[in-house]
């Protein structure tokens, strides 16, 4: 009797044994959506990567503005992490990359993917859960209104930055994503991590606020240098390492990943280096200040091709965006516009150029599974700057368009803009949030 059951006992074990090997051994059915674990890593470690830019720029913005201003400063970003976050689920993401019906060239579905509901288990495409694919993005969406927020410190009220920047995400943000990444209008156009979506909207959406909102009451004769050059440089090393998840991430798998690393990295070296050059031949000095503004040009420069150029192309943009964004800050302060951190400066000067040389060193064989490389071989290089620089003047007339109308609504609705000259004077830490950064 025990025999029986022994080997009724074996029996039962290998039907279920037999049936794995059996499984394992057929091959998977055509059509088949398989995840990889290796690229679901690189996504969630390049989502916390990208979050840990919002941080980086809190630091980089805090650093330059006076001490009584430093802690508003950095909030501003911070509270990004909260107010976008909760947009991009709501109706962010699915605005940004659900399929929009007969307004898809310019917008998704709002209620698609509301609160992450209904995301695919795979993400069309990619081996990558459709969840690790929205934190991804949403990383973007919380860093691109933070940027906005350097042309407009010392003097911008906190209330008006809580009711602008929710509206921007859904009327500025979400269609350029869509538009560039969600299948819209400017799918065939080349934008790799974000050089028209994230540093062109952010970039240009800041000089329209900074002409509305007007300069400083002691710009410019009254302005005081960096309070904390420290800062400034660990912000710079966190936006650096932040980076590599920014653009690497965005290759959205392990294969092909090591590029946009590389490219990345080698464009924030040369923009590093370009600014203190330039700077020591025009001012005798190569300040640290300056230094660490070009590695963010090279880096902000590259963000559009880090995928689509090879790593001397991506040096060569580096150098060229560090190079004309400097002259950018001094045109800007010859004008005498109160751009208080050189956002369009950086971003908008930076993304304008860096979009337009990916269209002159994309190489076609990066680009050849892209709708861009039909545009290639079509039109040839010529077709592709011109397509660029269309993708350029649609961001920025939807950037500048929206941030204009949403500022507008506000102000009619009665939110304040900026507050009081005797405000401004105290110092924002105390005025708008009760508490100093520095005892």
């Amino acid at each position: 009797m025990s025999n029986r059951i022994k080997k009724f006992g074996i029996a039962l074990l290998a039907v279920p044994a037999i049936q794995l090997i059996a499984y394992l051994a057929l091959p998977a059915h055509a059509g088949e959506k398989i995840l990889s674990d290796a690229d679901n890593n690189l996504i969630l470690t390049s989502s916390a990567l990208v979050l840990l830019m919002t941080p980086g720029l809190a630091f980089f913005y805090g650093g330059f503005t006076q001490a009584k201003n430093v802690l508003n400063t950095m909030i501003m970003s911070f509270v990004m992490m909260g107010i976008a976050t909760i947009v991009w689920l709501i109706f962010g993401f699915s605005l940004s990359f659900s399929d929009g019906g007969s307004l898809n060239a310019f917008i998704g579905n709002p209620f698609t993917y509301s609160f992450f509901e209904n995301i695919p288990e795979v993400w069309d495409g990619l081996q990558i859960p459709g969840l690790s694919f929205a934190l991804f993005q949403g990383m973007f969406a919380i860093i691109t209104p933070a940027l906005i927020s350097g042309a407009l410190v010392e003097r911008i009220s906190f209330r008006f930055w809580c009711f602008f920047t929710p509206i921007w995400l859904l009327i500025v943000y979400a269609p350029l994503a869509h538009m560039v990444w969600g299948g819209g209008l400017l799918g065939k156009d080349l934008d790799f991590a974000g050089g028209t979506v994230v540093h062109i909207s952010s970039g240009v959406s800041a000089l329209v606020l900074a002409s509305l909102i007007g300069s400083r009451s002691n710009y410019p004769k009254g302005v005081k240098p960096p309070h904390n050059i420290t800062q400034i440089l660990l912000g710079t090393g966190l936006l650096w390492f932040g980076w590599f998840g920014f653009n690497g991430g965005s290759q959205l798998a392990v294969g092909g990943a090591e590029l946009p690393f590389t490219t990345t990295h080698i464009s924030a070296a040369a923009g590093l280096i370009a600014w203190g050059f330039i700077e020591y031949i025009n001012e005798g000095k190569s300040t640290s200040v300056g230094m660490a503004t070009g590695a963010v040009s090279g880096l902000v420069g590259v963000t559009p091709a880090a995928g689509f150029v090879n790593p001397a192309s991506g040096m060569i943009i580096g150098l060229i965006t560090s190079v004309l964004c400097y002259y950018s800050i001094k045109l800007k302060n010859k004008l005498q516009f109160d751009d208080s951190l050189d956002t369009f400066a950086v971003h908008g000067v930076g993304g304008t150029v860096g979009a337009l040389l990916t269209g002159i060193f994309a190489q076609y064989d990066l680009i050849s599974s892209h709708p861009a490389g039909q545009v290639l071989l079509e039109k040839g290089r010529i077709g592709l700057v011109l397509g660029q620089f269309q993708a350029v003047i649609i961001a920025y007339s939807i950037s500048a368009i929206g941030t204009f109308l949403i500022a507008l609504i506000l102000k009619k609705g009665g939110i304040q803009f900026r507050v009081s000259k005797e405000e401004e004077e105290k110092g924002l830490d105390f005025t708008e949030h009760g508490e100093k950064s520095y005892i």
